[in-house]
């Protein structure tokens, strides 16, 4: 029997047992997290190393690429829309691909799809080649990271499930100023020594062996299969004790297909939830992929030199595993819809000072804070989507937001040049402010509050 709960109330499970002893339990709910289970987070923390690592590359190795092969801006724009749409690929398959042969089997493919066409970017000197490998690295960069999402969410029990979230996150995305800094290292080395960024990139086969061997699947998404002794064995290994999920497969709806998921989502019960949640991740997601994707080609444009600017962006990527971090200590607090909005009203505020700041320090000091506060509205936002809706629909269903959100990215990169040249840096940042800030108001009305809820109560 469950205890109810309210908005803030953290989920306690009662600790019932069956004539056989065993534990009936929802899942991990209300059972510490030991050292066999945070092994796990630990695998995805590592996966989400070098996903990260690819995806942020491209964006220290734009302007070396600018000067070798005497790329325009809109060239680069070229790429990073067609990077964004593989990723909105990955998005939208990712989470339907999960959906049907589970979560484990598409994160290891996801990770092989990245890793293999991350080498072969760096092998071409031929720019559609370029281009069409790195939109399969954001198809599997995406495709690995929405299905982690839900994966994280089913494998944590509901009164941690934003801190795992966030300190995966926070762990993994130590890449970032860990590419900026090898990139700050090894671009200034020569003419070709950019090709070996996106080397390193296929070392994401690391994750991908350890997950092959230990990575379990999740129990949930096996419930959803009629798989309960499976379902019931990965909660026993992970957690130590007897689980007898009798109680929990008995709620289970049946699964629904694609077309059931996508009408369903704007059905009477979840319309208000599905275009509020489309409404932050079209304005969240561009504003903050502006941001951390072409300002280092901004401040070159503003007349810094590759090493000032690489510089800058090293220190200005630390603010991603920060603002992780961030998100991990902040998350669970006031059913997340709160701490999403306190973060994208500070990422309004601080985009404003960044794009008025003509010294280089100053930039870098507040590039950090607006990457900081990003990420950690972000992270908060991804724990949310996976929370809004049930099991039988979660994967597809974040899956779809997710590939709305790089939709809209891919959209507006060839916008970003014609902002710059006709109102300037000032101006490209005035329009990050008001993408942040847009969806303030309707989140704090009409959000619904999910944090310390068991999965299992939302509807």
């Amino acid at each position: 029997m469950q205890h109810e709960l309210n908005d803030d109330t953290p989920c306690v499970i009662e600790d019932l047992s069956d004539r056989q002893g065993r534990f009936k339990n929802n899942y991990f709910d209300g059972i510490p997290v030991r050292g066999i289970h945070a092994g796990l987070f630990f695998i995805i923390m590592a996966a989400y190393f070098f996903e990260q690592f690819d995806n942020w590359n491209f964006g220290f190795v734009a302007p070396r690429l600018i000067e070798v092969w005497g790329l325009k801006p809109a060239d680069i724009g070229t790429i990073l829309f067609w990077y964004f749409i593989g990723m909105t690929s990955g998005g939208f398959l990712g989470g339907v691909i999960s959906d049907f042969i589970g979560r484990r089997k598409t994160f290891l493919v996801s990770i092989l799809i990245f890793s293999i066409s991350s080498v072969i970017t760096g092998l071409t000197d031929n720019f559609w080649v370029f281009t069409v490998f790195r939109a399969l690295t954001g198809f599997g960069v995406f495709c690995m990271m929405v299905t982690s999402q839900a994966y994280i969410a089913e494998m944590a029990p509901c009164q941690t499930r934003g801190m795992w979230q966030g300190r995966v996150a926070a762990v993994g995305f130590c890449a970032v100023p860990f590419v900026a800094l090898i990139c700050r290292m090894v671009i200034p080395m020569s003419e070709d020594a950019w090709r070996w960024i996106f080397y390193a990139g296929g070392l994401g086969i690391i994750p991908f062996v350890l997950g092959l061997k230990y990575l379990k699947e999740s129990p949930r998404w096996l419930v959803t299969r009629g798989r309960i002794q499976e379902a019931e064995e990965v909660v026993t290994y992970l957690t130590g004790k007897d689980v007898d999920l009798s109680d929990a497969a008995a709620n289970v709806q049946p699964r629904a297909s694609v077309a059931e998921v996508l009408y369903g989502m704007f059905t009477r019960r979840y319309i208000g939830r599905t275009l509020l949640l489309m409404l932050l991740f079209i304005c969240i997601t561009p504003a903050g992929f502006l941001v951390t994707t072409w300002t280092t080609t901004l401040l070159k444009m503003l007349g810094f030199s590759v090493t000032q600017t690489l510089t800058a962006m090293t220190i200005i990527s630390i603010g991603v595993p920060a603002g992780c971090f961030l998100s991990s200590l902040i998350s669970d607090k006031g059913g997340r819809k709160l701490p999403i909005a306190a973060m994208i009203t500070l990422a309004a505020i601080f985009a404003l000072v960044f794009g008025g700041m003509k010294s280089l320090v100053l930039l870098t000091v507040f590039g950090f804070i607006v990457t900081s506060v990003n990420m950690a509205a972000n992270f908060i936002l991804f724990t949310y989507t996976a929370e809004s809706y049930p099991t039988r629909m979660r994967n597809t269903a974040t899956g779809f937001h997710n590939g709305i959100a790089r939709l809209s990215v891919s959209f507006s990169q060839p916008f970003i040049p014609m902002i710059h040249t006709a109102f300037g840096f000032m101006g490209v940042f005035t329009t990050v402010a008001l993408f942040f800030f847009i969806p303030v108001i309707p989140l704090l009305i009409w959000g619904m509050r999910t944090g310390g809820k068991s999965l299992e109560e939302i509807e």
